[in-house]
């Protein structure tokens, strides 16, 4: 199928098709009607078995990517998030956001060579999964399958990543923003690799709603009560290799930043130092699982879950693994992981804001010529 063949066929089927790209996979997507399963997936097999395209077609992609880079950096997001990635980690490709490196975005068009052995060298079926969610018959869709996978040929070969060794010491980092802009707080602090048979992985999360959840002490003193910040949010971030406990806001005025911090400092101490009630955890453990299983409400919803399960473990059942965490989670768990995560040994601070050009005072002469 050519590019206009491929698109055709999608519009016939009235399909939406799409991709994206995080840290540890690249998810590619049809979503249409379940009797033309054997079409979408002749046309997808096609693609990811046969894929050609012109330099040029490649050029106009790798500048479209560094189109949509220059507009994520618009948003004080993307630096803060780039400046805490690079200080966070030294030898791990964490170092750098799915996007890349700015240098090589804009090398990228010359890579056209590059990107046909790219292709050739993960895009093969050692690295794939192919996931089929909604009214379907398993035999059925095996044999499908089959059919129009079963002669790609094996030769993936895996990248090299090299382990991050142990963060030393907090590192820290201030972004000026070229216009007015109300101040921004990025926070990290590094946390262990997803594993969905620890239970610690399910306490993080959990940590995460004691802290930041809408209903938390946290959220209420900083964002209800004091209104010294727009927003907070935090959560541990799930990757396949140990990664960060991230948390951002942004506060009214420059002046209140550091009473931000320390609020928030004041709020991690005391869940190192007490153990918080078991009543209040049971409400959290209750709204995760009820909420993720609310989350299941259309074929594909249930799909990108899974998939992200299957990129972080390569296991469907890791779902089920996790949740048969929760309930081991006990208050004093709790304790000890603040404890342990919740060092400056393991902590990136960036900061963002507008600094004013200092004024010049005017020179003013009395008398002339």
């Amino acid at each position: 199928y050519s590019a206009d063949e491929y698109n055709d066929v999608l519009k016939r089927l009235g399909a939406d098709s799409n991709a994206f790209t995080t840290d540890d996979y690249t998810n590619y997507y049809i979503i249409g009607p379940s009797a033309e399963l054997a079409t979408m997936m002749d046309i997808e097999a096609d693609r990811f078995k046969n894929l050609q395209y012109s330099e040029e077609v490649f050029r106009t992609e790798a500048l479209a990517v560094l189109g949509e880079y220059n507009k994520n950096a618009s948003s004080p997001f993307l630096p803060m998030y780039e400046k805490m990635r690079d200080l966070a980690f030294q030898k791990h490709t964490y170092k750098h956001t799915t996007m890349g490196f700015l240098e090589d975005i804009k090398a990228m068009p010359g890579y056209y060579e590059y990107s046909l052995r790219f292709f050739d060298r993960f895009y093969r079926p050692e690295n794939v999964v192919l996931l089929i969610v909604g009214d379907v018959q398993p035999e059925k869709t095996f044999q499908l399958a089959k059919k129009h996978y079963g002669d790609w040929e094996k030769g993936y070969q895996p990248a090299d990543i090299p382990d991050e060794p142990p963060q030393k010491a907090k590192q820290t980092a201030d972004i000026d923003w070229a216009t007015p802009i109300r101040p921004y707080l990025m926070m990290g602090w590094h946390i262990p690799a997803f594993d969905p048979s620890d239970e610690d992985t399910a306490a993080l999360q959990l940590l995460g709603q004691l802290l930041f959840a809408d209903s938390a002490p946290l959220y209420q003193e900083l964002v209800v009560d004091r209104q010294w910040v727009d927003f907070i949010s935090g959560e541990p971030d799930e990757r396949r290799d140990p990664y960060l406990f991230t948390v951002y806001t942004r506060v009214k005025s420059e002046e209140l930043v550091p009473k931000v911090q320390k609020t928030l400092a004041e709020h991690i101490e005391r869940l190192k130092k007490k153990p918080v009630e078991a009543e209040r955890l049971q409400r959290i453990k209750d709204h995760l699982r009820y909420d993720f299983a609310l989350g299941l409400d259309s074929p594909g919803s249930v799909g990108f879950i899974v998939a992200r399960f299957l990129s972080l473990t390569g296991d469907p059942g890791a779902i089920n693994h996790l949740y048969a965490q929760f309930p081991k989670v006990e208050p004093a768990d709790i304790q000890r992981l603040a404890r342990r995560i919740f060092q400056d040994s393991r902590h990136t601070v960036v900061s963002l804001s507008h600094k004013p050009a200092p004024q010049v005072p005017e020179v003013t002469t009395e008398g002339g010529e």
